[in-house]
């Protein structure tokens, strides 16, 4: 292949990238090469660079307008992943614009420590080899039963090999996605785990049932399941039972959002009722808000009527409605909801962003703690799944936003810094 068709099958995934489109079909096609293109764009503008250098020089027959013409096209394509290494950049200053903006200024204080430079620097050798994920310092157990589903409900434990909080780690609960019918524990949000372990956390990565060998509500049942096991069990790899945190992306993030929001639900929770499924702070990634098509958004009432009403629940909105809104989150809101941080990027062609920010925007008028939105300009679904630029800026987001939470729970108020509680404790 020469370089103008090379340059010619990129500048297609750059132009997808930056306008995928968004039908229910067209969008799912999109999003995969949209979402590398995007998360890899360092590594294929290097590419592009080289093959540009490797044809510079003409041949013994001088430079044909095939190669000038690949050339250039080189050059567009250069640009154009230009623009999205820096709104992968820009991640980092969104995110810490909506943390400001949302927990004040000083929110920072709250912390055990200032993020430095080195904490906020990118980790260059996890980016040049982005699907392989070790932390050194984080031992991960794996396939651990919390049901009696077989692997469909086993877990993943991810903790720091050396314990360094003793009394008893916070623990994180991590729910994949992959539409509620495909999608695995140990494929997704590693980088978060990872970092987080190495942080001192203690990591669970849950498995759940799936459709259509399953449907709904097999799911949720599943998470709130893994959440009683976690209160149960988790203190015998170090973490603390009485703090819970619940991460996820897209159909992760909507199984995150409504167990947060739906604690000890008895419909969800068959044969365990009196189990405490509570969570204290909830951070979903590109979430499914909005089952019952409540929001009007037309890609919201496609989803509901083409998809998760035939596949997913086995039922018709028009016949059964409740079931849909009661798996709605954006519904399902009240005043007790838990502390949220919601992500969702611009470019994403399967869950509409709007979804993302409607559901901000409601816990916002209806919950009285604190809610944080951050959208990332550019960004594809699935953007946190393996290292990048834009991921590895998230990830030490969440990071400083958990303990910014964490620090709040276990004793200082939110919005007082250390050295004014212990002033007052004086």
């Amino acid at each position: 292949m020469g370089i103008l068709r090379r340059q010619l099958a990129l500048a297609a995934l750059n132009a997808n990238a930056f306008r995928p489109p968004h039908g229910l079909r067209s969008g799912m096609y999109a999003f995969a090469a949209g979402w590398l293109t995007t998360e890899l764009a360092p590594q294929l503008l290097g590419l592009t660079a080289l093959d540009a250098a490797t044809h510079a020089r003409p041949g013994p027959g001088g430079r044909t307008p095939t190669r000038t013409a690949g050339l250039a096209l080189a050059a567009v394509n250069a640009t154009a992943l230009g623009v999205m290494v820096a709104q992968a950049h820009g991640a980092r200053r969104r995110v810490e614009d909506a943390l400001v903006e949302s927990l004040g200024v000083d929110y920072v204080e709250q912390l055990d420590q200032q993020p430095t430079p080195a904490d906020r620097a990118l980790p260059w050798r996890q980016l040049a080899m982005p699907f392989r994920v070790r932390t050194p310092g984080v031992h991960v157990e794996r396939d651990i039963a919390y049901a009696d589903a077989g692997r469909r409900t086993m877990l993943d434990v991810y903790s720091p090999t050396e314990p360094v909080h003793p009394d008893g780690a916070p623990v994180l609960i991590q729910v994949h996605g992959g539409a509620w019918r495909v999608g695995s524990k140990e494929t997704q949000a590693v980088p978060l785990m990872q970092h987080m372990a190495a942080k001192g956390w203690v990591c669970v990565a849950i498995n759940y049932r799936l459709a259509p060998k399953d449907p709904w509500p097999a799911h949720i049942i599943d998470v709130k399941r893994a959440i009683a096991w976690v209160r149960e069990h988790i203190s015998a790899y170090g973490g603390d039972p009485s703090y819970l945190a619940i991460t996820g992306g897209s159909a992760g993030g909507h199984l995150t959002a409504l167990a947060a929001l739906t604690p000890g639900d008895p419909a969800y929770q068959p044969g365990f009722e009196d189990a405490d499924t509570h969570v204290d702070v909830a951070v979903p990634h590109y979430g499914v808000y909005d089952f019952a098509g409540a929001t009007g958004l037309p890609r919201a009432v496609r989803m509901r009527d083409r998809f998760l009403g035939p596949l997913i629940l086995k039922k018709r909105f028009r016949e059964d409605p409740e079931v849909f809104e009661a798996a709605s989150p954006l519904l399902r809101i009240t005043p007790d909801a838990p502390d949220f941080l919601v992500l969702h990027g611009t470019a994403d062609s399967l869950v509409d962003v709007e979804q993302g920010r409607l559901f901000a925007r409601r816990l916002r008028e209806v919950s009285r703690r604190s809610v944080v939105y951050a959208e990332l300009p550019g960004a594809h679904h699935a953007f946190d799944t393996i290292p990048s630029v834009r991921s590895a800026h998230v990830v030490r987001a969440v990071d400083r936003y958990l303990h910014w939470h964490w620090n709040g729970w276990r004793g200082r108020p939110v919005g007082e810094s250390p050295a004014e509680l212990a002033e007052e404790q004086a």
